[in-house]
């Protein structure tokens, strides 16, 4: 019985039962009565499925050419595939804006709106700070930044040097492994970690980019590691990122962003009238409005003096539009600290050494903490909305003492444009169809005489797979693809911290104006994971 287990390829018990009524009772019983698995000859009987497995692929092998001379030509019905709106806000969890009655904002990536020229000073100040502070090689100054390598939400690992996508599991992306501005292959990847798979806690060994900011680094980081490699230079990974981590710090800690960008408002600042309209609605509601910025006074005044002078009145000052402001409160730490709050003299550029009982609106505060925020205003937490671009610094701490929760993602607009084209939708269907027809080979279970078959086919399937996934990713960025999505589409690292942390995410605030106060917003029924990512079937490229 045991050498017929074998022989089958299949388990069966071996219990007396079986053997009795299936062997023992009939001594002519024929063992293709046992059904074996396709593809095995049994002494005595032929059960060779070769003829069926070749008929399956077969048909396979036609639905694929079929599906191909339907690549040919966008059907006209892929046009009338719904499509996302770039400016929509998507909800994680539900949310009754009636509910809401204190709206709370960040000032960098959030209220404020820049220009790609930040991305570029933030980089040339910081690597201009590695040469002639931290004497790094004078030849690092003929970097530049390439605002078309990174994206939010990369990793980078201090121990291996790597910046790395993660999807939504924390495994790596297959396309999304550098080491400095190479990529690396799946073999190498394998080799270096054993796995794709990081798990969520060999994630806390890496250092997340999450904000806005983070682009000049991610940038930075890759490129003086690449210019070290080839160089032959010895390096210690995690000394590179300390340094361009100090450097990008003191580019914002020391004012010197700050100072340019106030000197050439023009050039780096978004005059947007829409956010003031936003703000002055929420007013006229009788909302409580209030600013928590980390960035000190005088930069978040000149920036809102220039965004917003067009729109406000004259002889008024954008902080009529808020009941509290509070500038440098030292977010993440804000959230968990006890600090007090400190008055600070506008006029004098001092703080005051009274304590601060309470948070008046014709005054501005430093420092402080959630804990003080929450006794002296008195504002519970589900009627409390707190908006902000850092997934981490901003919205965690909020999100666990009961806010509500909203994230600024800029590029979201713009790949939401991306996904609604006729060029990403095309590729997407290809795909969707191409991984159906790969399940069904998948299936098929092949003896060796026809495997040939078989494998022509599977690898024709495979790069073609390849193709469209290349194709879908150079569409947003040819280095790592997507922000929320990765290339075998699924939801990326940094759409599981929003979908962790984030209520509702949206590109700016001032899309809240599209929304009537008594909205209820809630998520899709039919949406698991990323509210704004349609899917397009397959099936619209079976048959004309």
């Amino acid at each position: 019985m045991a050498a017929l287990r074998r022989s089958l390829g299949v388990f069966f018990p071996a219990s007396n039962h079986f053997l009795k009524s299936s062997l023992v009772a009939n001594a002519n019983a024929n063992p293709c009565h046992l059904a074996p698995s396709r593809g095995f000859k049994l002494d005595g009987c032929n059960i060779d499925a070769d003829s069926t497995s070749h008929d399956e692929i077969t048909k396979i092998r036609n639905e694929f050419e079929e599906a191909k001379k339907n690549f040919l030509n966008i059907p006209a019905a892929l046009n009338e595939m719904p499509t996302m709106n770039p400016e929509g806000i998507y909800i994680n969890k539900n949310l009754k804006l009636d509910d809401l009655q204190v709206y709370g904002f960040d000032y960098d990536y959030t209220l404020s709106h820049y220009s790609e020229h930040l991305q570029v000073l933030i980089y040339d100040l910081a690597k201009k700070h590695l040469v002639h502070e931290l004497k790094y090689p004078d030849s690092c100054l003929q970097f530049e930044y390439d605002s078309k390598f990174p994206v939010r939400g990369l990793y980078y690992d201090r121990q291996k040097g790597c910046l790395l996508k993660l999807d939504f599991f924390g495994s790596i992306e297959t396309d999304g492994c550098f080491h400095g501005r190479r990529k690396l292959t799946l073999d190498e990847i394998k080799e270096l970690y054993g796995t794709r798979h990081i798990g969520r806690n060999h994630q806390r060994g890496l250092v997340a980019l999450m904000d806005f900011f983070c682009f000049s680094e991610a940038c930075l980081i890759a490129d003086i590691i690449q210019h070290f490699t080839d160089a032959k230079l010895d390096f210690d990974a995690s000394y590179v990122y300390e340094d361009v981590n100090h450097a990008i710090q003191h580019v914002h800690r020391s004012g010197l962003v700050h100072r340019q960008i106030l000197a050439e408002p023009h050039k780096f600042l978004v005059k947007n009238e829409r956010v003031v309209q936003f703000l002055q609605k929420l007013k006229e509601k009788g909302k409580k409005l209030f600013l928590l910025t980390n960035s000190p006074f005088y930069f978040v005044d000149g920036g809102m003096h220039y965004m917003l002078e067009d729109y406000i009145g004259k002889g008024s000052s954008w902080r009529e539009l808020f009941d509290v402001v509070i500038a440098q409160a030292n977010k993440p730490t804000f959230y968990n600290s006890e600090y007090p709050f400190r008055c600070y003299d506008i006029e004098k550029d001092t703080l005051a050494f009274t304590p601060v009982d309470k948070l008046l609106p014709n005054e501005v505060y430093y420092h402080g903490s959630l804990k003080s925020f929450l006794q002296i205003t008195k504002w519970k937490g589900p009627e409390v909305i707190y908006f902000g671009d850092h997934l981490f610094s901003d919205l965690r701490g909020p999100a666990k003492a009961g806010w509500r929760t909203a994230a600024i993602i800029h590029e979201l607009e713009d790949e939401i444009k991306i996904q609604n084209s006729e060029s990403y939708r095309f590729q997407q269907a290809k795909l969707h169809i191409i991984l159906e027809l790969l399940g069904k080979i998948h299936a098929t279970v092949v003896s060796t005489e026809k495997g040939q078959i078989y494998k022509s086919l599977l690898n024709e399937l495979n790069s073609e797979r390849q193709k469209c996934r290349a194709a879908m990713r150079d569409l947003f960025n040819s280095s790592f693809g997507a922000t929320f999505l990765t290339d075998t589409g699924k939801e990326s690292s940094f759409a599981y911290h929003i979908h962790q942390h984030a209520d509702v995410y949206t590109s700016k605030p001032e899309n809240f104006l599209a929304y009537p106060p008594e909205s209820w917003l809630h998520p899709p029924y039919d949406v698991k994971i990323m509210p704004h990512h349609v899917k397009v079937p397959g099936s619209l490229f079976k048959g004309s």
